[in-house]
């Protein structure tokens, strides 16, 4: 089962989204919140998979939120990210806080389904209609901080290199192995090296690793 906890600060939507989860064979929902604050308090406590965050929230909104889970070294859950805008200031902060993925509200049902397997199984980035012109965006600015410091970089093979440029692409393994002729365990292999090299906690922050790298540039990815 994938464990859920939905923080939303309108009561609709947390109601909207239990309706859709309850319904899956294979999500659990095990915590709601109305904000960040409860929403960091729901996740110590249940321990779920993926936290559906929104980002404008009283008391501590979801960037702050997604801060302090990501942080938290005693919890492995991963944030999907929820707004209400394709380009959102606030996502570009939650990209650095540890987000491990977007979606907007108005998606459909099964978008949001995929995108909580996809989260949970940490394996493929997101619609590119979204993931991809977020991260790209938030490549644009000049970071506080590199993701990744200039010799992890150069600690990856020439191999791990290529594969790291097709998670830029927003490629998934079986793409990857595809495009590079590969076997799908070979590349989970070298994804695990490049994320484990470059000091990143998933693919998302892999990617603006390597935007901010140089390794790909905005309008590369496709």
């Amino acid at each position: 089962m994938i464990r859920v906890c939905i923080v939303d600060d309108q009561q609709l939507m947390r109601t909207g989204f239990e309706m859709i989860l309850d319904a899956q064979d294979d999500i659990e929902v095990v915590g709601i919140a109305a904000d960040g604050r409860e929403g960091v308090d729901r996740v110590r406590q249940s321990r779920p998979d993926v936290v559906l965050m929104d980002i404008r929230m009283p008391e501590m909104d979801g960037l702050e939120a997604t801060r302090v889970i990501a942080d938290d070294a005693d919890v492995e859950t991963r944030v999907l990210v929820l707004t209400t805008f394709d380009l959102d200031d606030y996502v570009y902060g939650a990209i650095r806080a540890g987000a491990s993925g977007f979606l907007l509200k108005d998606s459909p049902a099964d978008e949001l389904l995929r995108a909580i397997r996809l989260i949970s199984e940490g394996e493929a980035l997101l619609d590119p209609s979204v993931t991809r012109t977020l991260i790209e965006e938030f490549a644009r600015q000049t970071p506080d901080e590199p993701v990744a410091t200039s010799h992890a970089v150069e600690s990856l093979t020439a191999r791990e290199t290529e594969v790291w440029q097709q998670m830029a692409r927003g490629l998934s393994n079986q793409e990857i192995a595809n495009e590079l002729i590969l076997g799908e365990t070979t590349v989970k292999t070298h994804v695990s090296r490049v994320l484990m090299k470059l000091g990143v906690r998933d693919r998302v922050q892999a990617v603006v690793a390597a935007y901010e790298s140089g390794i790909v540039r905005p309008g590369d990815a496709g």
